[in-house]
């Protein structure tokens, strides 16, 4: 914490919409400094926090986000963790939630708040959203209760809704209310007043160091099912040169089909050393390996279960387990482990 017991706030800027501004001559959107940020936000200085801004120049288009900045992000926060009591990561929306679920599992015994926010409008525009979102970011980074965090977790808010970071998908690119997260609970909501739901959120037993993990592995890929996909396709994907793992994205509980080929495939890939995760392609429920026979076949060929994570999660936490370990039995192991909170494990 910062002199004199002020709250103190370190605010990253990565990109995004809401890191944009109208040129006055143009009409083009350029990127902005803290020192323009603060002449659309004048409120900044009224909230009584110390704000210190980091840019990351230059500024990275969201599309553009890359294993390289999670770990530029989480190290930042590193280094600056014992001088601030909560942080802000600014960040275009399409890829906020893959972000969100690298520093969950980068910024191990976390017990500060680090929250990602944007927008869908420039800052600059009248209607922006970019304006309640971060004063009301900046509001809940510093909230404490008994000297403690009172949300103790990477998160990402939107519109009125405090998520889980490793909970969340971005679900629509026209609304101000662009998340969701479909299998977890809000950890808070902002009206009049903003009210925290304490049962959901996540506390640590006993406070430790911070531990950065920030080794990635990006040999992965996402293998998503769809009616009618041929061998050739599946057998490409497979066979990928260095491929690791891979994300099958299922159908409904978990579902594929049951012809012969495709369960030699995936045994074939499996036999060779590559870790498969099931993964449903609905976003609300989990997968059930077993639970109908169109899905036993990919338990006998060796299949994991991805439970209810989000794609998102399960991308992030692959590239981050297959960085931190050698052995392929640890990272299944750990694949099939609720880490930060970013699954439930069911017993079907």
């Amino acid at each position: 914490m910062s002199k004199n017991n002020q709250n103190s706030v370190l605010l990253l800027f990565t990109g995004g919409t809401i890191s944009m501004a109208e040129d006055p001559t143009t009409g083009a959107l350029r990127p902005i400094d803290f020192d323009r940020l603060q002449e659309y936000l004048p409120e900044l200085k009224e909230t009584g926090v110390r704000i210190k801004s980091v840019p990351f120049l230059p500024l990275i288009d969201s599309s553009d986000i890359d294993p390289n900045a999670w770990e530029r992000m989480a190290k930042l926060i590193e280094e600056n963790y014992d001088d601030f009591d909560g942080f802000i990561i600014l960040h275009g929306t399409d890829t906020m939630a893959f972000s969100a679920s690298a520093l969950s599992f980068m910024l191990e015994n976390l017990t500060k708040s680090v929250i990602f926010t944007g927008s869908q409008l420039p800052i600059g525009r009248m209607r922006s959203d970019a304006k309640e979102n971060l004063l009301t970011a900046i509001e809940m980074a510093v909230a404490k209760e008994n000297g403690r965090a009172v949300v103790p977790e990477v998160c990402i808010f939107f519109e009125d809704t405090l998520f889980r970071g490793n909970r969340t998908t971005k679900k629509n690119a026209e609304h101000f209310s662009a998340f969701n997260s479909y299998n977890y609970p809000p950890l808070a909501k902002a009206g009049v007043h903003i009210k925290y739901f304490n049962s959901v959120i996540h506390y640590p037993v006993e406070k430790k160091k911070l531990r950065l993990k920030t080794k990635t592995d990006r040999n992965i890929t996402i293998l998503k099912l769809f009616p009618g996909i041929t061998q050739e396709v599946v057998d490409s994907i497979l066979n990928i040169p260095n491929l690791k793992a891979v994300v099958l994205e299922t159908f409904g509980a978990g579902n594929a089909p049951r012809k012969k080929w495709f369960q030699e495939s995936l045994k074939k890939a499996i036999d060779k050393g590559i870790i498969i995760v099931n993964k449903t392609q609905c976003h609300t429920g989990s997968v059930e390996m077993g639970l109908y026979e169109t899905s036993l076949n990919l338990l006998k060929a060796g299949v994991i279960s991805g439970h209810d994570i989000t794609t998102e999660a399960i991308v992030a936490k692959m590239m981050y387990l297959l960085g931190e370990y050698e052995s392929a039995d640890d990272v299944k192991k750990m694949l099939e482990t609720d880490l930060c909170g970013e699954m439930t494990i069911s017993s079907f």
